[in-house]
């Protein structure tokens, strides 16, 4: 995909998807993300909260607290790091993918930490409880752990669809990441140091951003195999 075709009839049907569908859920993310940041500031009380703050008093035990302590650290800061750094020198090193692949993977994560903080710091939502362990500190609105899982483990979803797999691994290996990037969610609501809200805010701004930076990739890419196509 990434470096077939250079005419806009050769663009890759998986590249106009992804151009299109991405550009149709930033515009649906950023209505419902406004929406629900509107309510944050005005210090609404939401059902949705309350609900799932009983449904996790009601199926708490020792083992899943031991099995989501465990998934939350997928979706820790030191993981992210560490994992988004091996992700870039295999994609630095790769001759499989172009160089504005790492470039925009950089501006996707590098983005999202960033923008992140600033809407923690906007909101100043307090956590349902403070707990360093589980890196239960600082505000809640939205969930770091919700933005930074979506946009690492989507853009490796990304990868995995533009890369010449079968489709019997594609399937496999994105349907094992959407697990992580949901069970990274219910983890942070089921330690209590996050309201469902949160995880909401967290997964819709994410992905909006995630799209964004992949359709910018995508044109990117089309632009360099056409003008590469012409300077032969």
């Amino acid at each position: 995909m990434f470096f077939t075709g250079t005419k806009l009839s050769d663009l890759s049907k998986a590249s106009v998807i992804t151009i299109l569908g991405g550009f149709i859920s930033i515009g649906l993310a950023f209505y419902f993300f406004v929406e629900l940041a509107g309510e944050v500031l005005e210090e609404e009380k939401f059902a949705v909260d309350k609900w799932a703050t009983d449904v996790v008093m009601a199926i708490r035990t020792g083992g899943l607290g031991t099995f989501f302590g465990w998934v939350t650290e997928l979706g820790s800061v030191r993981w992210i790091v560490i994992a988004s750094i091996i992700l870039a020198i295999y994609l630095l090193l790769s001759s499989l993918f172009s160089r504005w692949v790492l470039v925009y993977f950089a501006v996707n994560m590098l983005g999202i930490s960033a923008l992140t903080k600033v809407l923690k710091v906007s909101f100043e939502r307090s956590r349902p409880e403070v707990l360093a362990e589980y890196d239960g500190t600082g505000f809640s609105f939205p969930s770091g752990h919700s933005t930074g899982a979506i946009t690492y483990y989507g853009f490796l979803i990304y990868l995995v669809v533009s890369s010449s797999l079968s489709k019997q691994w594609k399937w496999g290996l994105n349907l094992f990441l959407g697990l992580v990037i949901l069970l990274i969610g219910i983890s942070r609501v089921y330690l209590g140091v996050h309201y469902l809200t949160d995880i909401a805010a967290g997964f819709t701004f994410g992905l909006a951003w995630l799209l964004v930076c992949i359709s910018a990739l995508e044109v990117t890419l089309w632009n360099q195999r056409r003008r590469q196509k012409g300077g032969k």
